[in-house]
């Protein structure tokens, strides 16, 4: 047998900033990511969620007044582009390859940068276009929501929505920098600031409990919006997350994922209710779900469950919607939660793997899941919500009696 074995290396390195005022004139974290060309400053397209506009009414603006006072660095190749935000921007390829039409007008090279601002649908859809126009532009990430300072932005995952599954199309592609203004967090809607918070709570589960006990701590402040509570949250959670990318999978070649923990459920909630419900509370009831299992199967200990449905609860999260319940008797209807299993095998390659908790910060792979028993988990969580949102003493006979 002839055959010539390559094998090669590629290091990639990126900053994650946390910052005030990012598009503020004063503010030279931005300038100081973009890389100054021979002929001068690097051109750049921006891209801006339009709900930060609407609450920002400013920012097309700033970001314009920015690059005028940085041009030794940066020039905008066109005007401020605005784009959807929301999930909706992520179904199907329309806003996808708006973006890419808008990259290639403006006639940006693979030494040009996107800069992204928006919530984690719009870095997605963003992050899609700059990884294929010419096999990869630079990428900017500006989050502007808890769940993506926290999680999605840090990371090197971008893609869109595609046949009804979510994320089926997409690209492994580190972004150029992340930089995490605490500013724009102060305008998100009550439910968008306690739903992203689930992605700390998942990693803290998984990989951190004196986090955990932090979160538990700061649960009452960050329900209240504390800012200073929210940008311990963010950061901690963030080096978390990036800590994974660095030392563990970072293009997910093997079938195990930490950091989609609760995600199985989480994903197929969002297709069931057609996107009403948003991925931060989709995960935070898909973490519930799964705790829940776990504790019906004897590998969690109630006082760990308890525990953990009271910090949610505490979050303001919810536990429950009427959509875990559809089609849970025919595990391969489409309209199934449970057919989100094998979606979510699909998904990930390889054979099914759900990471489940057989302790705070003690996470464990499962490879086959008992619908029976996740559909009781199901009612029970249904019985906790109709009692206030965390167990009480009369529904532990009906724990007991499923766990026998």
């Amino acid at each position: 047998m002839d055959v010539i074995h390559q094998e090669f290396r590629v290091g990639f390195r990126y900053p994650v900033h946390f910052t005030r005022g990012v598009f503020s004139p004063d503010n030279a974290v931005l300038a100081s990511v973009v890389e100054r060309q021979r002929s001068g400053p690097s051109d750049a397209v921006a891209v801006v969620d339009d709900g930060v506009v609407r609450a920002h009414p400013g920012v097309t603006t700033d970001i314009e007044a920015y690059a005028d006072r940085h041009d030794e660095r940066l020039r905008l190749a066109a005007p401020v582009v605005i784009i959807p935000g929301g999930e909706q921007a992520k179904n199907g390829p329309r806003t996808f390859e708006m973006v890419l039409e808008h990259l290639h007008a403006a006639g940006l090279c693979r030494h040009s940068y996107v800069m992204a601002v928006g919530g984690g649908a719009v870095l997605d859809v963003v992050g899609y276009a700059a990884a294929t126009a010419h096999r990869g532009i630079r990428l900017i990430r500006v989050p502007t929501t808890v769940l993506g300072q926290a999680d999605s932005a840090v990371g090197v995952k971008n893609g869109i929505n595609a046949f009804g599954l979510k994320n089926y199309l997409g690209v492994f592609a580190p972004p150029a920098a992340v930089i995490n203004d605490s500013a724009f967090l102060e305008t998100l809607e009550d439910r968008d600031w306690r739903g992203g918070v689930t992605e700390a709570v998942k990693v803290a589960l998984v990989k951190d409990p004196a986090f955990f006990d932090a979160i538990e701590r700061d649960a009452a402040s960050l329900l209240a919006r504390d800012v200073s509570a929210m940008d311990r949250l963010i950061r901690r959670s963030a080096a978390l997350h990036l800590s994974h990318i660095s030392g563990g999978d970072p293009f997910e070649s093997g079938s195990s994922r930490p950091l989609d923990f609760g995600h199985w459920a989480a994903h197929k909630l969002e297709s069931l209710t057609g996107g009403a419900i948003r991925h931060g509370e989709a995960v935070g009831i898909g973490i519930a779900l799964d705790i829940t299992y776990a504790y019906l199967t004897g590998l969690l200990g109630e006082g760990d469950w308890q525990r953990i449905l009271r910090v949610l609860h505490a979050l303001g999260l919810a536990i429950h919607v009427p959509e875990l319940e559809s089609s849970t008797d025919d595990p391969d209807h489409s309209g199934s939660l449970f057919r989100g299993l094998a979606e979510f095998r699909e998904h990930l390659g390889g054979e099914l793997t759900v990471m489940m908790l057989r302790g705070i910060g003690r996470p464990v792979d499962l490879h086959a899941i008992d619908t029976t028993v996740m559909k009781q988990a199901i009612e029970l969580l249904g019985r906790i919500s109709s009692a206030g949102g965390v167990p009480v003493a009369s529904l532990a006979g009906a724990d007991r009696e499923v766990r026998q």
